[in-house]
């Protein structure tokens, strides 16, 4: 007896349940699916809606529903490959991924002028050195002193000149 109570209640929840679900589906212009119990709105081609009361939707072409071909196929494009999750974190992936190799190429490059500007400075420093006339030292491979001749002295102020002439 229980038993019996217990199946007709079941039943019949199960009966009043699926006449509550939504009985239309159809995309939207963004490609979204909008579930409703009323028909879609009358802009809505047939061929977007996926579900009426009576099964699924045929898609039918009429005059009004014809459209060129390449906004056909990009529509097609759409409905075949829904935005899910894991594309979503792909492309936030992709775009992390792009976003830290533009910060690290804008950081090296940083990193380049601050050594270039520095050389720079260093190469007119000597370069006033060199143009003082002031005797210039060097230190040999056995420790040595040595000084610039005239001639070693005229060669460092080309190799200045020229290290220069990229600043």
């Amino acid at each position: 007896m229980f038993i019996t109570r217990f199946a007709c209640s079941i039943l019949l929840t199960t009966i009043f349940c699926a006449s509550a679900q939504a009985q239309y589906v159809w995309l939207d212009e963004k490609g979204h699916k909008q579930y409703s119990d009323m028909p879609p709105p009358a802009s809505v081609p047939k061929s977007k809606i996926l579900k009426a009361p009576g099964g699924i939707a045929k898609p039918t072409t009429t005059a009004a529903d014809d459209k060129p071909a390449s906004t056909t196929s990009e529509a097609t494009q759409k409905l075949e490959k829904p935005v899910t999750t894991a594309s979503k974190n792909e492309d936030f992936n992709k775009r992390k991924a792009e976003q830290a190799e533009k910060d690290k190429k804008a950081e090296e490059e940083k990193t380049a002028a601050a050594d270039k500007a520095k050389n720079c400075d260093r190469a007119r420093g000597y370069q006033q050195t060199l143009n003082s006339g002031v005797r210039i030292s060097r230190t040999d491979k056995n420790g040595e002193k040595s000084y610039l001749t005239d001639a070693q002295r005229e060669q460092e102020a080309a190799d200045v000149k020229k290290a220069l002439a990229g600043c």
